[in-house]
């Protein structure tokens, strides 16, 4: 540990020269950009991975850390995968924008000076192709189509411009997971989500059993999960091989079964399956939805019930559709990291962080 330890204290903390790293007690500055996954959906400030981070290099390097949060629930990297303009003051509330460019200008216009920038997280590519898109797909050929398209040049793209805003930050780009696995359990809960949440079949097709529906969603799951892996890891390699060193790093969530929703030991946010909730539950026969079980279900509740309050004007249908969407906001953690989870994500960076310090410090004595 004292080798890279030394690192922080002289010669090139995340890629700056030895004569930038003589200034004083100058913080490290962190800015996290992209969706849900680094904007920490459900949770508290202090339990969020980037939180976790900040503490992490904090101790590690004995200098204060300096943190500017871009990141929100719903992010998107291009403007064209969007449906709408709608836009939220509370970032938990999942909207495409500001677009995850969008992020990278308003950090760009917020630091005086770019070159202070030590290190930059981001996720993102996750909301362009669509959860309800992913898990909907009929094929895992059709799921590859979809996260080739969005997980591949758009993240590229979007790496070079972070890349070349911020010449001496490192840049972590972090991996997605599967929802459901084999270890989900399939039960009237689960059903109802999925009954609620995803079409998966065509209109005019033969209706599927809730068996087939679950299968179809643990395979478009891991499918996504793999993919999305392979071709965020390609566009960091892309990116590297452009600048001739390695400036981005790819940070892959060891991931189990018994992690995913509604799992064993899900590290996920699910429902509230209190014994309360559960006697309110059955006694409505099912009418009563449980709530979920994240941090911050209250403030995100009221957000989306003004976000999409019902119109004066409005016809049946447009109530009908709002109504859907306050629905879908929310309960827009579920599926997120709970607290296990951002404790999984920040551990994996850290790790990442702690290899690439020793290759350098060793590589470039102090």
């Amino acid at each position: 540990m004292a080798v890279w330890l030394l690192l922080f204290a002289s010669s090139s903390a995340f890629g700056q020269s030895v004569q930038s790293q003589t200034q004083g007690d100058r913080p490290l500055h962190m800015l996290v950009l992209g969706d849900s996954i680094l904007w920490g959906q459900g949770l508290k400030a202090e339990n969020k991975t980037w939180y976790h981070v900040k503490l992490w290099l904090e101790k590690n390097s004995g200098r204060r850390v300096v943190e500017r949060i871009e990141a929100h629930s719903g992010a998107v990297i291009e403007r064209s995968s969007l449906t709408d303009n709608l836009t939220s003051p509370n970032r938990e509330v999942n909207m495409g924008l500001p677009t995850i460019n969008d992020e990278l200008d308003e950090a760009v216009r917020f630091y005086s000076d770019a070159s202070q920038v030590d290190l930059v997280l981001v996720s993102g590519c996750g909301n362009d192709v669509g959860v309800q898109n992913l898990l909907n797909a009929s094929n895992t050929g059709e799921v590859d189509e979809m996260t080739d398209a969005k997980c591949g040049k758009p993240v590229e793209n979007l790496l070079r411009r972070i890349a070349n805003a911020f010449p001496a930050a490192q840049i972590i780009v972090a991996g997605y997971y599967p929802f459901f696995s084999a270890e989900t359990r399939n039960d009237f809960v689960v059903k109802a989500l999925a009954r609620r949440f995803f079409k998966t079949q065509p209109e005019g097709a033969p209706r599927m059993s809730s068996k087939e529906v679950f299968e179809r969603l643990k395979v478009n799951s891991s499918q996504w999960h793999q993919t999305s892996n392979v071709k965020l890891a390609e566009a960091v390699r892309s990116i590297n091989a452009e600048f001739g060193r390695e400036r981005v790093m790819f940070v892959k969530v060891a991931f189990p079964a018994a992690y995913s929703f509604a799992a064993p030991q899900t590290h996920l946010w699910g429902f509230n399956r209190s014994p309360f909730r559960m006697t309110l539950l059955f006694l409505s026969f099912g009418k009563i939805l449980l709530p979920s079980n994240d941090e911050v279900r209250k403030q995100r509740t009221a957000s989306c019930n003004e976000l999409y309050k019902n119109q004066r004007n409005d016809t049946t249908a447009e109530k009908k559709d709002r109504k859907a969407l306050r629905l879908f906001c929310r309960y827009a953690a579920l599926g997120h990291p709970n607290k296990k989870g951002a404790v999984l994500y920040a551990d994996a960076i850290t790790d990442v962080l702690k290899s690439s310090l020793v290759t350098t410090t060793l590589s470039n004595p102090p």
